[in-house]
């Protein structure tokens, strides 16, 4: 069964006077959420481990580069995270909002993952959590005010439909940073929260027709999600009146999870 449910980028939450940061920014979610903001007359940092990806997303947004920008930004790189945090505070004052979304996934068999795969996954799903969380914290502590959203899986809750052991174990420490940063920060102004999407339609391009057939079947409303559905999502926690999700974890998925 397919159903459109394509999401335009409308705006729906006012970002006026915001500056975010998206990391995995140059496509898929990551652009979803960017776009999503920017609509709403937020500033935004398009942020990507391949600058070609985010410059191209950042020129489509606004030319002039006045209410866009694209950085290239090594998730695994503290180093980056802090030479993202100076720039676009440089630019446009201070960032208010940080959606990490920047995420790796590959489906080795169980038994062939090494040791520097079970590495690679965790330094980019979760380690990047907690370093982003770690530094833009004290920027928007001092400022008294912002939104940190962590973009985790349906995976790191249940273990997800085709998730691999290091990815599922990766997103459920997202989950977990995301709560532990919540309460840390409750009080602030600054909040924390997590989006656990279950299958994305841009999944499909690595899955065979067998397994794709297979994940609608299991979803109760029978079809993979937009990432405009994830976009809108976001926009909903990351705004001004999303202030008091504190420490949630937001499950998308279809009704193949029910808490």
């Amino acid at each position: 069964m397919t159903v459109p449910t394509q999401l335009p980028s409308n705006g729906s939450f006012s970002f006026s006077g915001r500056t975010a940061l998206v990391t995995g920014g140059g496509r898929g979610v990551g652009e979803a959420v960017a776009r999503e903001i920017h609509a709403g007359g937020g500033r935004v940092a398009v942020s990507d481990f391949d600058l070609d990806a985010a410059e191209a997303v950042a020129r489509s947004l606004d030319p002039s580069g006045e209410t866009a920008m694209a950085i290239a930004l090594d998730v695994r790189s503290k180093d980056d995270f802090l030479s993202a945090r100076d720039r676009i505070a440089n630019a446009w004052a201070r960032v208010d909002i940080v959606v990490n979304n920047a995420g790796l996934a590959r489906r080795t068999p169980t038994q062939d993952i090494s040791p520097e795969e079970f590495d690679e996954i965790v330094a980019i799903n979760m380690r990047s959590v907690f370093l982003s969380c770690q530094i833009f914290s004290e920027h928007m502590k001092a400022n008294g005010y912002g939104r940190i959203v962590n973009v985790t899986s349906l995976a790191g809750q249940n273990g997800g439909t085709v998730a691999s052991p290091h990815y599922a174990a990766s997103k459920a420490g997202a989950i977990m940073l995301s709560k532990y940063f919540a309460r840390y920060l409750a009080g602030t102004g600054v909040t924390v929260n997590a989006i656990a999407p279950g299958p994305i339609d841009t999944a499909k391009g690595r899955l065979s027709e067998e397994q794709i057939a297979r994940v609608e079947a299991e979803v109760p409303v029978g079809r993979f999600m937009e990432v405009g559905e994830i976009a809108a999502a976001v926009a909903l926690v990351a705004s001004d009146r999303g202030g008091f999700f504190v420490g949630a974890t937001l499950d998308m998925n279809g009704g193949l999870y029910l808490r």
